[in-house]
């Protein structure tokens, strides 16, 4: 317990972000989230998950810029930034769409990447040291039909990190992609709904195709996607950056 890094999370308040900032507070670090979800963030005060929940849309960049302040102030620094927050988008062929669908995917899932990791780079430079992990997917490496705005943003996430962790390693600040398969929870539930309905089958039907994909054929545990994070933010990774990691049963093709 005596690692004691200063953590923001983003969507950290259920699911697949309380994974992570609950890692993070295992290994002894000061852990702060944001989340739109008002009820999940009470819940996450009331168990005492994180040391500060803070309400905060990532699509919105004033509301980004305060949060981020806010959170520093409260910790005392930042040393750690996970970009977790993200929406699974709408399904169906590209030209049945709807446009609105596409700009909130890329608002939330890319822009507000940006928002957030705009706002945290100048605690990260003032002290010359830290670490961004930015969770991607399985499909920012593969084609993911029916999901182009979801796929679209992730590949360019991957991007994003790349060119990220060559701008910033000259302050000693590391930038890192996890890109996550299908996580055992209530968002891949979601998807496998959504797609059965679009395609006229059965859950059962997508979620047998998903795994057909996969070397490994089960949903990722969302405890080693969180485990791979902490470690990745930890000093003990101190020379990795500008990496891309898949936890995705080595998955192959996405259906």
């Amino acid at each position: 317990m005596e690692r004691s890094q200063r953590v923001l999370v983003t969507a950290g308040a259920s699911g697949l972000g309380l994974e992570i900032a609950r890692a993070f507070v295992r290994a002894g670090d000061a852990v702060a989230v944001c989340d739109v979800d008002e009820v999940a963030l009470e819940a996450v005060r009331m168990r005492g998950d994180a040391s500060h929940a803070l309400a905060c849309d990532v699509a919105d960049r004033e509301a980004c810029t305060r949060m981020v302040a806010q959170a520093a102030h409260a910790l005392g620094g930042l040393d750690v930034l996970v970009n977790n927050a993200g929406i699974a988008g709408p399904t169906g062929a590209l030209e049945e769409i709807d446009a609105n669908d596409w700009d909130r995917t890329l608002a939330v899932n890319l822009t507000g990447v940006f928002n957030v990791t705009r706002a945290a780079i100048p605690w990260f430079k003032r002290q010359s040291r830290g670490a961004i992990v930015n969770i991607g997917s399985v499909a920012g490496r593969l084609g993911f039909p029916l999901r182009a705005p979801y796929s679209a943003s992730k590949w360019a996430l991957v991007g994003l990190t790349k060119t990220l962790a060559v701008e910033l390693g000259p302050w000693h600040v590391r930038v890192n992609a996890v890109l996550p398969g299908a996580v055992d929870g209530e968002r891949v539930r979601r998807v496998i709904e959504d797609k059965a309905a679009s395609r006229g089958v059965t859950q059962d039907d997508v979620l047998r195709d998903m795994l057909a994909g996969m070397s490994i054929k089960r949903l990722v545990p969302a405890r080693q996607v969180a485990a791979l994070v902490a470690f990745l933010a930890s000093p003990e990774s101190d020379t990795v950056s500008g990496q891309v990691i898949s936890v995705d049963g080595d998955t192959q093709m996405m259906a």
